[in-house]
């Protein structure tokens, strides 16, 4: 009875060899447990502890990051729906586009930049915090090697922190060729104008409703707002104000900017050795 038992258990084993040869392989390839989605697990983990720290990093930041292919980094958060957080777009009026309400011209297109110092372009933004209140930041940014220059705070709404911020990055960097914004009325004051043409830089703004055309700044205050968190969440402006500095200096020294592929202050320094 028993060795109709053992002979029944083994005709219901598959013959390996046989059935390797009937496949076309080799029979140790019946045995073989793929590495990859260990590898991806463990890749997983890392890209969610570099999305901890660089909340709004995308697949080419990763990759730079963790010194790997993009097209890997991009497999690996498209299948365990990995992604950075992200700022809704705001929408344009199509009939405000490319409409130009200033004598000044955007004179970025027609300029070859290939170097520091030779397009500075500005912005402000306004951040809410206690009580209905606003700070205004204003920054100077180098096109070329993105980096914030300078910038500077305040609680009213006027163009001296603009005016502010141009003369602390004239005092840190030699002076641009242009300096580029948008038509606000803070960028069309005397005070401004009278400082750009006694330094003979060329002032350059946008078309009306054309944010992109201010590209390097509109980047920046996406990413800067998403990463820096709701102002609210500041106990005191103290704080608020000391978040921003840490913010800023995140950008230009720690967070990887893909145009460059390193941070804007590690890509100046390149510049300078190269003497560009």
């Amino acid at each position: 009875m028993s060795q109709k038992i053992n002979k029944s258990s083994e005709a219901k084993k598959v013959n390996k060899t046989k059935l390797a040869k009937n496949l076309g392989i080799g029979r140790s390839s019946l045995y073989y447990k793929p590495k990859l989605p260990a590898k991806d697990l463990i890749l997983k983990k890392q890209i969610e502890e570099v999305l901890k720290e660089h909340k709004s990093y995308g697949h080419k930041r990763i990759a730079l990051h963790l010194g790997i292919n993009k097209k890997r980094a991009l497999r690996v958060m498209k299948l365990f729906d990995l992604s950075p957080a992200r700022k809704p777009r705001v929408p344009v009026k199509k009939d405000d586009i490319g409409q130009i309400k200033s004598d000044k011209r955007n004179l970025i297109p027609d300029f070859n930049l290939n170097a520091p110092s030779q397009i500075w372009a500005s912005d402000f933004t306004y951040l809410p915090y206690f009580n209905n209140k606003f700070i205004y930041l204003a920054t100077v940014i180098d096109c070329f090697t993105k980096e914030i220059i300078s910038w500077n705070l305040s609680v009213k709404h006027k163009s001296d922190f603009i005016i502010d911020a141009l003369i602390e990055g004239l005092s840190k960097r030699k002076k641009p060729k242009i300096f580029h914004s948008d038509q606000g009325s803070e960028y069309k004051a005397d005070k401004l104008n009278k400082i750009l043409k006694s330094n003979k830089i060329k002032q350059s703004m946008s078309n009306k409703s054309s944010p992109w055309q201010n590209g390097a700044q509109e980047s920046f205050y996406g990413k800067f707002k998403l990463e820096l968190g709701h102002p609210k969440c500041y106990e005191t402006i103290g704080e608020l104000i000391e978040a921003i500095a840490r913010q800023i200096y995140y950008y230009n020294h720690i967070r990887i900017h893909t145009a460059i592929k390193c941070p804007p202050a590690v890509f100046y320094q390149r510049c300078q050795i190269n003497n560009l």
